[in-house]
């Protein structure tokens, strides 16, 4: 008994030894969540080997898995990573990428996260996602960020708006798909209300085919939609 159990820690202990002291093999990378990738596996492989000098057939002991992981999230289009090692010796690296909802076009251009922060364009994939223009500073995208948010959120937003556009006051504008006129939206208070009473003003107006008599919707007042004609 004394004798079977010494050979059970003697196994144990030796295939210990083993799984450190094994080679980690060329990075597994898998994407998770959206399938266009604004950042490529090439991209990730070259972080990993900034990081640690080459991965491939580095020992498992001497690997800093946290360290790899702080490299991956300093990455801008990065949202999360994961970074393990299985049991054969392979470095896999989970990916969830930043999800863009809108496009910031002026003297920069940057997409809008859907966490409000920014993130870079990519040269791999280009996301259809509302135009933002006007005064827009990247350190300060909070209403730029609710209006794109609630854009993402509404079907008939995603549908129809195709700009953002911010004035010098802060005042927010959209425009629409098809559509001559600007809606003035103002301020980002009272956000729901206007855009219900743009959709009740839209669905009239199409149904009545008047859209295109109008120059600017103007929504900034309450429970009102004051129309310049054109």
């Amino acid at each position: 008994m004394v004798l079977l159990f010494s050979i059970v820690v003697f196994l144990f202990a030796f295939a210990s030894v083993r799984n450190t002291t094994r080679q980690v093999s060329q990075p597994n990378i898998k994407f998770i969540g959206e399938n266009n990738l604004f950042i490529t596996n090439q991209t990730v492989s070259k972080l990993l080997i900034q990081k640690q000098q080459g991965v491939k057939n580095v020992l498992k002991e001497t690997l800093d898995l946290n360290e790899l992981e702080v490299s991956l999230k300093s990455n801008p289009m990065i949202k999360s990573a994961e970074v393990y090692v299985s049991v054969n010796g392979t470095l896999n690296a989970e990916i969830e990428q930043k999800t863009p909802i809108a496009r910031v076009s002026t003297n920069a251009s940057y997409y809008v996260d859907d966490q409000g922060a920014f993130m870079p364009l990519s040269g791999n994939y280009s996301a259809r996602v509302p135009l933002v223009t006007g005064n827009i500073e990247k350190n300060n995208l909070k209403n730029i960020y609710q209006v794109a948010k609630k854009v993402g959120e509404d079907e008939f937003l995603k549908k129809n708006v195709i700009e953002i556009h911010q004035s010098d006051k802060r005042e927010i504008f959209l425009r629409l798909r098809r559509c001559n006129f600007v809606v003035k939206l103002g301020t980002t208070e009272f956000l729901d209300k206007k855009i219900n009473n743009l959709k009740v003003f839209y669905k009239k107006n199409l149904k009545e085919k008047t859209l295109d008599r109008y120059s600017k919707v103007n929504l900034q007042f309450d429970n009102q939609v004051v129309c310049t004609k054109i």
